[in-house]
């Protein structure tokens, strides 16, 4: 039986398409900007004028939705199975992204707070590590499929982190990446000081990943961030063939 294929695309087998914010900070392994983050091919599209301060610092700019629609249907077209985002304040935004194309859409980690508060034991909370707190509100949290009327949290930021904010926020050039470290570090360890009832992290931030094992081996919780729930949307479009007869299925 011979092997038959679909067209439309002009290239093929990138599943994961990110959507990037308009930044020129380095970005070390484990940052959703670092494609080596990822062991499987992923597309990038970088949102013109969708700064860090237009994002994060504040009310996300609703200015930013319509090129971020924009850019969502470009990687639909160029053929990726599901698109992600470089920050999760743009959970914000999530309605409007997924009803833009016909692909999954996961804009934000903070769409895993509901099912990570379900593995604890109803003593425990999720606790939230973002890279600004005041600007993290309620819209953020229901953009992600849930509220803090629902679902407690502990939430603290990282805007008093004069490494990480020169380098994320303030998209600086150079960075001290094992100062940043010990910034992301020694703030998890004072949440779970002042609440040891944190029973599991959800990192907001998608350049916090490269520190999430640091953080779950110094605080003895599980951490989930961009990256865990990327490759999880990973499986499910892109599943493991088990019988040689899916090869005719490929596209």
């Amino acid at each position: 039986m011979p092997l038959t294929m679909k067209g439309g695309f002009n290239t093929y087998e990138i599943p994961i398409g990110i959507l990037m914010l308009h930044t020129m900070f380095p970005r070390v392994r484990g940052d959703i900007g670092n494609a080596a983050t990822f062991p499987f091919p992923v597309r990038y599209r970088t949102v013109r004028g969708a700064s860090p301060d237009r994002v994060v610092l504040g009310r996300t700019d609703p200015a930013l939705l319509a090129p971020f629609i924009a850019a969502a249907r470009e990687l639909e077209s160029e053929g990726v199975k599901a698109i992600t985002t470089s920050c999760g304040f743009l959970a914000i935004f999530q309605e409007e992204l997924a009803a833009s194309v016909s692909i999954p859409v996961f804009a934000s980690s903070l769409m895993q707070v509901p099912v990570v508060a379900r593995t604890l034991n109803g003593r425990q909370k999720v606790g939230v590590l973002t890279a600004n707190k005041s600007g993290l509100t309620e819209d953020h949290f229901r953009g992600a499929g849930w509220s803090t009327s629902e679902i407690p949290v502990i939430v603290e930021g990282l805007e008093d982190k004069p490494e990480f904010m020169k380098t994320h926020v303030g998209n600086g050039m150079e960075a001290d990446f094992g100062i940043i470290r010990d910034e992301v570090v020694g703030r998890a360890l004072e949440m779970v000081e002042r609440h040891p009832e944190i029973g599991a992290f959800v990192f907001e931030c998608t350049n916090l990943p490269p520190y999430s094992r640091d953080v779950a081996l110094v605080t003895g919780r599980p951490v989930y961030d961009i990256v865990t729930l990327t490759h999880m949307v990973y499986t499910a479009v892109k599943q493991r063939c088990y019988v040689c007869v899916c090869d005719r299925h490929r596209g």
